[in-house]
């Protein structure tokens, strides 16, 4: 999807204290990486996802599944970023480069779900809902982070990554997943892309899985990789080996494999999923932060 790379300009007062501030909004291209990822590098354990993503696909790539957009003072100094798309993100370090990028993305269609730090998120949607848009679906969701010291663990020996003959029942339980989470079955909605972004992650060896006797007992994703955070999304345990301790052996099985490429692995819960609580706690993740996501019609 391609976005509008005009140029735009809102007077907004500062977070810190300025009277009036004129930002500009221009659409980024990958000569601007490494500006970029040290803007985002300045709050490494919030901005991981956009990292993750500029690293893997750069900053123009149909992969991304959106546009990025830099905010910028005046003096041309970075005041914020975003990917402005289907999955929608924002960092900001002023209150008018929040209000700034949150303003021109109201004009952009088929955006699904806007996710971020907590606050930063709720500010985002009070400026962004201004047009009239309105949420479909808000989930809170708790940021877990596991650190050396990690606590080991019996290893699970058929734990290993996941190979594309597997992609059928992977993407079956990712699927059933994200409706849960969500309300929304990718497969049914956008099933060619649900299925290479699966097999793309699995070509990169990116998805963990053990399976049994031919069953599918747990899986994990590595959905991005900086030099400070791992993120892992979508952790699975069958429901007919929960409470055999699979779950924690594994994930701490992967946890300790990934540590050394990383200073922290991060997942998301559900504030409502209290089994997964317990698993992550059970594997010495500690909780780090809050999170919102604003699922859109």
């Amino acid at each position: 999807m391609l976005l509008n790379t005009g140029l735009a300009r809102v007077s907004a007062p500062s977070l810190y204290g300025m009277e009036d501030d004129s930002l500009a909004v221009t659409s980024l291209d990958d000569s601007h990486r490494d500006e970029v990822l040290a803007f985002l590098n300045q709050r490494p354990r919030h901005t991981f996802m956009m990292g993750g993503l500029i690293r893997d696909n750069g900053l123009e790539s149909p992969l991304n599944r959106g546009t990025f957009y830099a905010c910028r003072d005046q003096r041309g100094t970075l005041a914020g970023v975003s990917l402005i798309g289907e999955i929608t993100m924002v960092e900001a370090h002023t209150d008018a480069a929040l209000k700034t990028l949150a303003r021109r993305t109201q004009g952009v269609p088929n955006i699904y779900m806007i996710i971020g730090e907590q606050g930063q998120t709720s500010h985002f949607w009070d400026y962004y809902a201004e047009a009239g848009r309105e949420m479909r679906l808000f989930c809170r969701e708790l940021l877990f982070e596991l650190r050396y010291p990690v606590e080991v663990h019996p290893p699970v020996p058929g734990m290993r990554q996941a190979t594309l003959d597997e992609l059928e029942p992977l993407m079956a339980v990712h699927a059933q997943m994200a409706l849960a989470e969500s309300g929304v079955n990718p497969l049914e909605v956008d099933p060619e892309g649900f299925r290479r972004r699966c097999t793309r992650r699995i070509e990169q060896g990116r998805t963990w899985a053990y399976v049994k006797e031919g069953r599918l007992v747990f899986k994990a994703d590595v959905v991005s990789e900086t030099p400070e955070v791992t993120y892992l999304e979508g952790v699975y345990v069958s429901p007919g080996e929960r409470g055999h301790g699979y779950g924690v052996r594994c994930l701490s099985q992967l946890s300790q494999h990934l540590l050394p490429h990383a200073k922290s692995i991060c997942v998301l819960v559900n504030e409502r999923n209290q089994a997964a609580q317990a698993l992550y706690r059970k594997a010495r993740y500690k909780l780090d932060g809050i999170y919102d996501t604003v699922f859109l019609h």
